[in-house]
């Protein structure tokens, strides 16, 4: 393996380890806690263990399966409440050499086995097939490898959506990409991510699904829950609504599905120019006197 593709362990404040990737200058999770937020961020708003409770088969989406973290988290939380509940995971990601490292490390052994054997069987051979575990590890580019689940009408009771940063990685984050996961997302599922980015926001409203906020981990900003039941899903905070009436709110784009971080930055920047939308810059002073 190339020495630039090797990732050291670093430490974050639960006790946790993460990597961090020099090709996208971000760690991979929150220095507060990459365990606590795999937990915080997407199983505890997914309602994974609600889920185990009633039903005996969950199926789940996880985009951008880095070091497994957050399929370990629903895993042991699943199975904690419903032993025999049968999981089907799809996991998608770029390369197999963070999920390898991952295991090569150690990393996933703070989970209860049996989930690091089996999920380093997925990091090895990218398919597991046992008693209440069907999981599969599919490799490349995700917006070319969603389409393959879109296909089979495949649809999940919970997604995790956990790219890099949508300055870092817009081309995950696109009203496009985005359009896909909503197809692999079941009617009464749920679609969690760390970002409260306002263009990602618009962008799971530009697809139909209603939107919350999710509680931050640490001092973090808050992340975002989206589903299809409107009902469900308590009203963002008013600052954050108001925020998505500004030029952040203009969504990425990737019409075709094949363009460049750098083309997919520089349309939206383009975008935002020619907008006639509120600076974000102006909206937030403004804030910020009137509600001192």
């Amino acid at each position: 393996m190339d020495k630039h593709n090797q990732f050291v362990p670093q430490p974050t404040e639960d006790g946790s380890y993460t990597f961090y990737s020099e090709e996208f200058q971000e760690a991979f999770h929150s220095s507060f806690g990459a365990k606590q937020e795999a937990e915080v961020r997407y199983i505890e708003p997914c309602g994974i263990k609600q889920l185990a409770r009633k039903q005996s088969t969950i199926r789940l989406l996880d985009v951008c399966y880095g070091l497994g973290y957050n399929s370990a988290a629903a895993l042991e939380t699943i199975w904690s409440v419903n032993p025999k509940c049968k999981v089907e995971l799809i996991a998608l990601e770029i390369s197999v050499d963070v999920p390898r490292q991952a295991i090569a490390h150690n990393l996933l052994g703070q989970w209860r086995s049996p989930i690091p054997d089996l999920l380093s069987q997925l990091g090895n051979k990218s398919l597991v097939r046992e008693e209440f575990l069907t999981a599969e590890l599919i490799l490349g580019d995700a917006r070319q490898t969603i389409k393959s689940v879109v296909n089979k009408s495949w649809q999940a009771d919970a997604i995790f959506l956990d790219p890099f940063s949508p300055p870092k990685c817009p081309q995950l984050w696109t009203v496009e990409f985005i359009s896909l996961l909503a197809k692999c997302l079941y009617p009464t599922g749920r679609l969690a991510t760390y970002s409260c980015s306002a263009a990602i926001r618009t962008a799971l409203l530009a697809n139909e699904l209603n939107i919350s906020s999710i509680t931050g981990v640490g001092r973090k900003s808050p992340g975002t829950l989206a589903s299809f039941e409107y009902k469900k899903s308590p009203p963002l905070p008013q600052k954050e609504q108001e925020h998505l009436t500004t030029r952040a709110a203009i969504p990425y784009r990737d019409r075709n599905l094949c363009s460049s971080s750098e083309e997919i930055v520089n349309r939206r920047q383009q975008e935002q120019q020619q907008s006639n939308l509120q600076s974000t810059s102006g909206w937030r002073k403004r804030w910020l006197r009137s509600h001192i």
